[in-house]
């Protein structure tokens, strides 16, 4: 299964977290995800592709 969000550097150590799919800056906790810290972006790419994963899994297991 491909992850769908992924990182963009914008500056040295200052990274998007965006949408593979859209192109878009993604939202987490209610926040756009633009100029964050190369670690927190990492874990946030981590947690929202999990989240996709476990969405598509249960997407599928009612089709």
């Amino acid at each position: 299964m491909a992850n769908r969000y992924a990182l963009r550097m914008n500056e040295p150590n200052s990274w998007t977290v965006f949408d593979i799919f859209t192109g878009q800056p993604a939202e987490f906790e209610k926040m756009m995800m633009i100029g964050i810290k190369t670690r927190r972006a990492e874990k946030i790419v981590s947690e929202l592709n999990a989240q996709d994963a476990r969405r598509r899994e249960e997407s599928d297991r009612t089709s």
